[in-house]
């Protein structure tokens, strides 16, 4: 009888070590910025290269631990809220 009990309790105190799910290491999410302009890329050029040398003094590679993804709406502002989804 002592077995059993014995037996009993050890189920018991498995059963939560059975219950918790193994979670698998998430991938590290790469950040993802929209540069969306109203003019377009060659009378912004400068400008854009300043905020990548920015983002680069903060430690952001572009391609390497950053996106961004660049629209223009080449001078049409009624473009703008096409060119970015929701």
């Amino acid at each position: 009888m002592n077995k059993r009990k014995l037996g009993s309790f050890a189920l018991c105190a498995l059963l939560p070590a059975l219950c918790t799910s193994a979670e698998a290491q998430q991938s590290a999410k790469i950040p993802r910025i929209g540069y969306l302009v109203g003019a377009s890329l060659s009378g912004t050029s400068a400008r854009i290269e300043a905020f990548r040398q920015g983002l680069r003094e903060l430690g952001y590679v572009e391609g390497k631990n950053i996106v961004i993804e660049y629209r223009y709406a080449e001078g049409k502002l009624d473009r703008l809220p096409r060119l970015w989804p929701s």
